[in-house]
């Protein structure tokens, strides 16, 4: 019988109070000063991380290898109040493994999954029990916005005339053109999130055999 481990993504919202700095600096055990509003994020003091890493798409300029530049340039990026400023993953990581296959194993996820379609990714992975990977897991952290090869963000959507059959613009009670908006990425895909587990189970269960161990893993029983 597989077994379930924990997989939930969530979005970092500057509406709910959080901020892409300090969730960055969090999961680095990093010292980071928020440009945006001043604060200072320090988690040096914090244990247990074992591996850090960003991995950017060919087309990004090697600047945003910085952990302090990448998150801030995406604070700046924002100007709303409730601004969506980067999406996060957690995921449980199998113990069966050690710490390389798994750092493997979420590499190789990352870059198949997330950079092959333009996401900047930051990601580490802690192990905060007691016991040798007895709480190994994985923070994953995406930017929200596309960039192209200059550096520059570019918009998330954008707003188009709804037409009728005709072609004409359709006009609301008020007299105005109705308008909808497109989404200029896949990113935010209602499918993605089930699209992302299933794939990583898969990965993960090809990671498990060839290590050798009996364990194995589906994704319809992610913990969220």
């Amino acid at each position: 019988m597989a077994d379930s481990f924990h997989f939930s993504v969530n979005i970092i919202s500057r509406g709910k109070g959080k901020s892409a700095v300090a969730s960055a600096a969090y999961i680095s055990g990093e010292k980071i000063k928020n440009e945006w509003d001043g604060v200072t994020h320090d988690y040096t003091r914090k244990e247990k991380i074992l591996v850090k890493n960003i991995i950017l798409p060919d087309h990004i300029p090697k600047e945003f290898n910085d952990r302090s530049t990448l998150w801030n340039k995406v604070e700046m990026a924002e100007k709303n109040s409730n601004a969506q400023l980067a999406r996060q993953f957690i995921i449980g990581l199998p113990k069966e493994l050690s710490l390389s296959e798994n750092k493997n194993l979420v590499e190789r996820y990352i870059k198949e999954n997330l950079t092959s379609q333009g996401m900047i990714v930051d990601y580490a992975i802690h192990d905060e029990s007691q016991d040798k990977n007895g709480n190994i897991h994985c923070h994953i952290m995406t930017i929200m916005r596309p960039i192209n090869e200059k550096g520059e963000f570019l918009a998330k959507s954008k707003k188009e005339y709804i037409l009728d059959e005709k072609g004409e613009k359709v006009l609301n009670k008020n007299g105005k053109p109705k308008t909808r908006k497109v989404e200029l990425t896949t990113w935010n895909d209602t499918g993605n999130v089930e699209k992302w587990r299933e794939n990583f189970s898969d990965l993960c269960n090809k990671y498990l055999e060839r290590a050798g161990a009996e364990k194995r893993v589906d994704h319809r029983s992610f913990k969220r």
